[in-house]
Formats: structure tokens, sequence, C-alpha cells
């Protein structure tokens, strides 16, 4: 069988981005029966993509151009780039048209859910998109319970859904790992760390918990993601580093005395992972997948109540030991091998 899969969106360190590189070298990984052609579109990083996986077909047809062609238009099969193959796994942007079986992974609906504060163009493209994958696709993949609810929602067909669960991106940093990185960030104090900054991940209702907390005066909050249309400063206690490197963020989150993460939605929620393996407390809604995710070993809390949240964040300070078990034992559940694993069965299915 030969597989086609999509890797245009791997080059910018995206959640969507880290799932492609890890699937596709699982995937190489555990299949040695069936053949993998790798294609990506992009006009100014070829070299960037070929740095991921050499063998990848790169072709120079940027994200705006595959847009209008394929989720639009809907012509130019992809099969005059790629070739003859017997299975396309297409990406989260675009959907080209095929006379193959299609497999697509959704992995959330960001874009329709918060429509008002996602811009115009990438609401569009998805509802263009997710029309195809209605029409075409013969199985789609989803990371979570929850977003094959919303799918469901929207008219797509139950049976041809499939959970596949993602898994952490990060692993535990070492002590002198943690110490480097918050000497470079000139962090001498204890700090609670929360992940991303649009208006989705709640950053408001996360400061303002913090400030309401008892434990907002003997810790500081260290909160990382680029600032991107947002006029969001540093405050008292509070500290926004901006975007900071895989490296840089294991060691902070491994350094921190919680995540504090009650995000509006989730698609699935890789950080409450990430903070699980590498042993910290997690503070996470009570919403969207994330219940699903944190399976009983986080501090659920109503995202809307700053109240709640900051209970949650005292509650996880006062019992660390306990969480960061639980946790433990909840990540060992969830490898990319068998995400892969999964995947695989999927292709076999429809062929």
């Amino acid at each position: 069988m030969k597989i086609a899969i999509d890797l245009s969106q791997i080059i910018y360190g995206t959640g969507v981005s880290h799932y492609r590189e890890n699937l596709v070298r699982n995937l190489l990984k555990i299949d040695s029966e069936n053949e993998y052609v790798l294609y990506a579109g992009s006009l100014r990083r070829k070299q960037d993509i070929l740095n991921f996986f050499p063998q990848t077909k790169v072709f120079p047809i940027p994200p705006r151009l595959a847009d209008l062609i394929w989720n639009r238009l809907h012509i130019f099969p992809i099969e005059k780039i790629i070739g003859d193959v017997d299975l396309i796994h297409t990406s989260d942007w675009a959907e080209p048209p095929s006379k193959k079986n299609k497999v697509t992974t959704i992995h959330d609906l960001v874009a329709l859910k918060f429509s008002k504060i996602t811009p115009k163009i990438i609401v569009e493209t998805h509802k263009h998109r997710l029309k195809w994958i209605l029409k075409e696709s013969k199985r789609i993949i989803v990371p979570s319970i929850a977003t094959k609810n919303d799918l469901l929602e929207l008219g797509f067909k139950e049976n041809n859904i499939r959970v596949i669960y993602e898994a952490p991106n990060l692993g535990k940093a070492t002590g002198d790992e943690v110490l480097e990185v918050k000497k470079k960030y000139s962090i001498r104090e204890d700090y609670l760390i929360a992940i991303g900054v649009n208006p989705r991940k709640n950053i408001k209702g996360i400061v303002d918990a913090y400030h309401l907390s008892k434990f907002g005066k003997n810790l500081k909050l260290i909160i990382v993601g680029e600032k991107i249309n947002t006029k969001l400063e540093d405050e008292r206690g509070v500290r926004f580093l901006g975007h900071v490197s895989d490296f840089d963020l294991k060691a902070l989150l491994t350094g921190s005395k919680a995540l504090i993460f009650p995000s509006l939605y989730e698609g699935f929620g890789v950080p409450i992972l990430d903070a699980f393996n590498c042993e910290v407390p997690v503070v996470t809604s009570n919403i969207s997948s994330m219940p699903e995710v944190a399976g009983g070993a986080a501090i659920l809390v109503d995202p809307y109540d700053i109240n709640s949240i900051a209970s949650g964040i005292e509650e996880a300070i006062s019992k660390p030991k306990t969480l960061i078990a639980k946790g433990l034992k909840r990540v060992s559940e969830f490898s990319w091998t068998k995400t892969a694993e999964e995947t695989l069965k999927v292709y076999k299915e429809i062929i």
C-alpha cells in the first residue's frame, strides 16, 4: 500500500506540527510493509521541511494558494504532483481533490467556535475545508471524544469518525537544565506557569485568579506564548515571556509549582500531558476535552469563574505529591507509538 501524508504544517511549531512529525516518525518506525509518500507545499521554506524528513516532495504552493486551489475551487487533483497512491492523509489546512481514499485529521473546531476572535480568512478556510471533508473523506481522525461530538453536531457520520489520542511532546528536564533556563530568563522565585496567550486560553481569568488566590504573593506567574495582536504587559507578580523554544518550555514547566490551564476550549490539550510528564500538578477546565485528557489526575475548575480557578490553584499547591503521582500514572497511558498503531489500523480499514 502506498500512503501519502501532507506535511505542510510541520514547520510552524504548533500542536498540529508536533502531531505530524511524531505521527510520521512513528509510522516509519513501526511499519515496514507499506510505502510512505511525504509531501508538502511551501514557497520559501522548502529546506525547513526537508530538515524534518529529507525524502519529502516539496512543491511551491504556499498556504494561501493551496486554500484557493483546493478548498475553494477544489481543482487540480493532488496525484498530479505526488503520483499514484492508494491513500491520502490530508493536513490541517488544505483538502485537495483526489480519486483515492482520503483520511483527514481534524484537531479541533476552534475557528468555528471562536470565529469572532479568529481571522476571517482562517474561519473561511476551515468552513470550505470541512465541507470537502464531509463529502470526501472516508475516515476522520479526531484526538478526543469531545471533538468527535463537535463534528456530530455539524452532521458528520459517527461511523466515519475514529478517536485516536495524541501524546506528550515534552519530557522532564534535568535539574541543571531548569537552573540554566531560569537563569536565562532571570527567574529567581518559585512560580506557576500558564501556556498560550490568545483569548481562548483564558489569560485574563488566569491572572485575576492568580491575584485572588492566597499564593499570589508568594509565587510568581510565568506566562509563555507568542504575543500576536495582544496588549498583554507584565504586572505585579506576572511575567509574559513570549515565544520560547521547546527546550526552554520543558525546563520552565519542570521547574514550576503547577500548570494553570483553564482554557475555554481544546481539541485535546497536550500541555496537560506535558505537565504530567514533567511531574507538575495541573489545574485545568471542567469542560471540552480537558477532563477527558486529565482522566482524574488534575484539579478541574470552571474556567468562567475566577473563584473556582483561584481555589483550584490553592488546592494544587497544597497536595503536589498526590497530583504528581496521579499525573504520572495517567500520562503512561499515552504514546506516539500507540497513536501511529491506531492510525495505521484506520488506513487498513479503508483499503
